[in-house]
Formats: structure tokens, C-alpha cells, sequence
């Protein structure tokens, strides 16, 4: 080593000196590539789309069910029935759940339980009358050739 060298790994600085940014000169050709721009970096947020989706006519039946002297809410959910795999079931509760998605459509709101999440992503819940029955009809595009009702009883 030359004397050069040897002096400068002696000469110690004090930390907090040595823990500050140099300043750069402004001429030099670098200085573009180090240094971070001064826009912010954005987000792209995307609307996010609703878990379910309502017609006038569930959601005319929905605000009907609700309008109690208590409030309540409607929980969506599933549970597994017989050959076919899944049935929704419609469940008054007080309050929402830790994982459950709150769906507000219109005014009305709609939660929906956080394991059936998965199972009703994406479906159009529609209110049903006729000649013998009156029901909630979930029209599931994720399943093929399927639809489950959810039956009101009287």
C-alpha cells in the first residue's frame, strides 16, 4: 500500500458524518440516472365489481323484507345440499360478520357470508313470482346449466 492509501483508511469520521448524503455536482451526466423522480408513482385503482348483483325486483322484495320496527340485515350464503352440490339460504343477523362482504345496491344492503364468497362471485340474485312460489332465483354464471331459487315461506 502507498502512503496515499494508507492515510485515508486511517482518518476515521464520526458516524453521524459519515451516515449524510454528499452533495453532487449538478453538471454531471449521472446525476438524471441516480436520482428519483419527483412525480409520485400512481396507483391504477380499478372500480371494484360488486360480488352479486341485484334486480329491481329483488331489490323491491329486499327493502320489503327489511322494513321491520328492527333493524336487521340479509346474510347470503350456502350450504351443501344433497346431489346438486350447493343451495343459497337467506338468513336475518343483527350485524355483519368479520369477513362478510357488504353488497349496497340501491339503498338496500346485502351481506355476504365470507365462505360462500367464492361460490356466488359474479351472480345476479332475482326475485321470482308465479302460479305456486314465490322465490329468490340466484343466476350463477359460474355454474353451467344451474339455477337455485331460495324459496320465502309464508
Amino acid at each position: 500500500m502507498d502512503a496515499e492509501s494508507e492515510r485515508a483508511a486511517s482518518v476515521s469520521i464520526p458516524e453521524g458524518e459519515a451516515q449524510k448524503s454528499k452533495p453532487v455536482p449538478s453538471g454531471s451526466p449521472s446525476t438524471a440516472a441516480t436520482q428519483p423522480s419527483t412525480r409520485p408513482k400512481r396507483t391504477k385503482f380499478r372500480p371494484k365489481k360488486a360480488a352479486i348483483t341485484l334486480t329491481p325486483t329483488a331489490v323491491s322484495q329486499l327493502r320489503e323484507l327489511l322494513d321491520q320496527p328492527e333493524p336487521k340485515l340479509i346474510r347470503v350464503g350456502v350450504k351443501n345440499r344433497g346431489c346438486s352440490g350447493l343451495a343459497y339460504n337467506l338468513d336475518y343477523v343483527d350485524k355483519a360478520g368479520t369477513f362478510d362482504e357488504t353488497i349496497e345496491q340501491d339503498g338496500v344492503k346485502v351481506l355476504i357470508d365470507s365462505k360462500a364468497l367464492f361460490s356466488i362471485i359474479g351472480s345476479e340474485m332475482d326475485w321470482v313470482e308465479d302460479k305456486l312460489s314465490a322465490r329468490f332465483v340466484f343466476k350463477n354464471p359460474n355454474i353451467s346449466k344451474y339455477t337455485s331459487s331460495f324459496q320465502k315461506r309464508s
